[in-house]
C-alpha cells in the first residue's frame, strides 16, 4: 500500500487502518496530490527529539515532524514521525480522546504536504479548521464512533 503505518520504538493501537489509509489518499487527491509513498512512523519523545536536534537543529519536544521527499510536483513521497508520548500528553491537556488527537496529528502531517502552514495565527486557525473537517468527515464516512 502506498500509505503505511510503522513503529520506530513505540507502537499505538490504530484501528481501521485500511479505511484510514483510503481516506487520507482520497483527501490528498482532492488537494491535487497523488501518493507514491507516505510513511507514518510512530515513536517516543526521545526518538523524535533526536530527529528534531539532528535535522532541524531544534532542542525541544514536538508531536510531529514531516519530511517531504518528493522529487516530482504533485506526486507525494514523504515520511511523518509522530511522538506517541506527545499525542497522549496533548490529549490529556486538551481533554480530548486519545484516538481523536492521534487522527488530528496524522491529518496535520498530511495537510502540511498540501501546503498548509501553522506558524502564524491565521495559518494555525486554517489548519485547525481543516483538521476538524477531516476528523468529522472520517468519523462520519466510516461510522467510527468517537470516544467520549
Amino acid at each position: 500500500m502506498r500509505i503505511s503505518f510503522n513503529k520506530a520504538d513505540k507502537n499505538t493501537a490504530l484501528t481501521n487502518r485500511a479505511a484510514l489509509k483510503s481516506f487520507i489518499e482520497k483527501q490528498l487527491a482532492k488537494e491535487g496530490l497523488k501518493v507514491a509513498s507516505l510513511q507514518y512512523i510512530f515513536c517516543s519523545d526521545k526518538y523524535l527529539l533526536d530527529i528534531n536536534k539532528t535535522y532541524l537543529k531544534h532542542n525541544y519536544y514536538t508531536d510531529i515532524i514531516s519530511f517531504d521527499l518528493s522529487e516530482q510536483k504533485g506526486t507525494l513521497i514523504a515520511d511523518v514521525y509522530i511522538s506517541i508520548d506527545r499525542v497522549k500528553e496533548n490529549a490529556k491537556t486538551l481533554k480530548t480522546p486519545y484516538k481523536e488527537e492521534l487522527l488530528r496529528i496524522i491529518f496535520h502531517g498530511a495537510l502540511h504536504f498540501c501546503g498548509y502552514k501553522d506558524k502564524k495565527p491565521a495559518d494555525i486557525k486554517k489548519m485547525r479548521s481543516l483538521e476538524n473537517k477531516w476528523i468529522r468527515s472520517y468519523l462520519k464516512m466510516f461510522h467510527v464512533e468517537q470516544s467520549k
